[in-house]
């Protein structure tokens, strides 16, 4: 009780002078900012471009805020309960084992699998590695084929895998190295937010999205929805604007935090695999943005988003010839295009 009692105190005095240090707003960036958007009257310049303010942050398939209720859980093993979960001798590193296989518990429960399943990586890049490379170098000598799509990665249930590096053979010799307490702890206590709340968080995020698409689709033409509009997580929001650069819109968003695809690859100008792999055009791929809507994304946020984006992608149009031809009736695609 004391331990969490000292944790809750400390998170709140961390915030509070995080706050005022920084100017920062509360949890969710988003009412804050879509009612009193120009605040800092000096604005926040930041790599050669200068702000009004933060921006809405619409980018939760990159990354997402914590979970206040997930902090809670994780600050007791950074500041009490210290001990490092593979010291067998004493009871600091005991309740940090015991906290660790109660997070894998809680993860194996959200997913339907066995704890035994259940392998803590420092992410989703080395657990691509293990899970693929893994398979590979044990069967070498059996099979030497894998078949897989360019989209998603899937569970092999009942395959081996071998480690891809040396260590103290830590969760079961598959990943060696420390297992990261707090960290672990905060995975098992989203999952297990996760699996209360999920039905009520895809309803709000759903009605978000929509809102979003249909704000949009109101003010402007040549909207495309990347992907099924049906199947697919009502939080990532993938649209084309037709006679738009993507780079260009995300240049002209300064005050929207977006994506035009995956952090793994953001330092390529390639269009998105994905997107090419779903049957997308090229030059609409060029387009694309992806609005990534998360718990804490609120009604005024999106209606914010909309109103700078359909302002950007007018603007960008005004500024486009092959826009004012096809407006003049012209078929881009019969034309015929001479090099020079």
């Amino acid at each position: 009780m004391a331990s969490k009692l000292l944790a809750s105190t400390l998170r709140q005095t961390l915030l509070s002078k995080f706050a005022t240090a920084h100017h920062v707003r509360p949890l969710s960036t988003a009412a804050a900012v879509a009612a009193d958007y120009h605040e800092d009257t000096e604005g926040i310049t930041m790599k050669g471009v200068k702000i009004s303010g933060r921006p809405l942050y619409l980018d939760v398939q990159a990354t997402s805020p914590v979970d206040p209720r997930v902090l809670d859980a994780m600050l007791p093993f950074y500041i009490s309960r210290y001990g490092n979960p593979h010291s067998r001798t004493h009871l600091f590193g005991w309740e940090s084992e015991n906290a660790v296989e109660a997070a894998r518990s809680q993860v194996a429960s959200l997913i339907g699998a066995s704890p035994k399943e259940i392998i803590f990586t420092s992410g989703a890049t080395e657990s691509n590695n293990i899970s693929v490379k893994g398979v590979l170098h044990f069967y070498k000598d059996k099979k030497r084929h894998v078949i897989t799509t360019q989209t998603e990665h899937k569970r092999r249930p009942r395959i081996r895998v071998e480690p891809q590096m040396n260590g103290g053979g830590q969760e079961r010799g598959l990943r060696s190295g420390t297992v990261p307490t707090p960290l672990v702890v905060g995975m098992g206590a989203a999952c297990e937010l996760a699996k209360m709340e999920m039905q009520y968080d895809e309803k709000r995020i759903k009605s978000l999205q929509e809102r979003l698409l249909n704000g949009v689709r109101e003010k402007l033409d040549g909207v495309v929805v990347n992907g099924s509009e049906e199947r697919r997580y009502a939080g990532n929001m993938n649209l084309s604007f037709a006679y738009v650069e993507g780079e260009s819109l995300l240049m002209g968003l300064k005050e929207v935090a977006v994506s035009s695809g995956s952090a793994c690859t953001s330092a390529s100008l390639e269009p998105s695999y994905v997107l090419r792999a779903l049957g997308v055009d090229e030059d609409m791929a060029h387009t694309s943005i992806r609005f990534g809507i998360g718990r804490f994304t609120t009604e005024a946020e999106i209606d914010r988003a909309v109103e700078l984006t359909v302002h950007q992608v007018e603007k960008l149009r005004e500024m486009s010839p092959l826009y004012e031809m096809v407006k003049e009736g012209i078929n881009i695609k019969d034309i015929q295009w001479s090099q020079h």
